[in-house]
């Protein structure tokens, strides 16, 4: 017997392989971090640019509120003539103004394809207008629609009748306690 630890080859070899996975994993983890960091650091400054785009524009649209505000307050003088303030920009509610892409031009179409196209469009919506009009005018659905009106004639008569006998009573009570009806 020997006082010295003997350690099995096949354990040595299993721990330095597993150092060395825990240590590719270590890498890779750092690199995604890193990825990750690059794309919020850059979501971060569009966001940015995005938010002083709006300061801007929250600006420009304060300053014109208070200019209408300030002509509001002015008495009107006849020779001066309010006029109208035109916004000639372009809002886009999807999107502020950024291009995700190369613009692709709509491309044109030949005259006879587009009228080809048009012709096709208006026999489709013809065609559903005629649908609409034959679903509609459908025994099924004028007997619903005279099923409700009858409904609704009925319950407004009932509403009549109770306003009829709230004013009665109200009356006959006014007229016991010798108020005067309102003419």
């Amino acid at each position: 017997m020997t006082n010295e630890l003997a350690v099995p080859a096949w354990l040595a070899v299993a721990t330095l392989v597993a150092l060395g996975v825990l240590i590719w994993a270590v890498i890779s983890l750092n690199q995604s971090l890193r990825r990750v960091r690059e794309e919020t650091d850059e979501l971060l400054a569009a966001t940015a640019v995005d938010a002083e785009e709006l300061r801007v524009q929250l600006a420009d649209l304060d300053e014109a509120l208070k200019r209408q505000a300030a002509m509001a307050a002015r008495p009107n003088l006849p020779d001066v003539v309010p006029v109208a303030v035109v916004d000639d920009r372009e809002y886009l509610i999807t999107d502020l103004h950024r291009s995700r892409g190369p613009q692709v031009p709509a491309r044109i179409v030949p005259a006879p394809m587009f009228a080809d196209i048009l012709l096709r469009e208006s026999v489709i919506k013809t065609a559903a207008l005629a649908a609409g009009l034959r679903r509609a005018l459908s025994p099924e659905i004028r007997n619903r629609i005279r099923f409700e009106m009858k409904r609704e004639v009925k319950r407004s008569r009932k509403d009549r009748k109770l306003m009829l006998k709230a004013a009665r009573r109200d009356h006959e009570t006014r007229q016991r306690s010798g108020i005067e009806a309102p003419s």
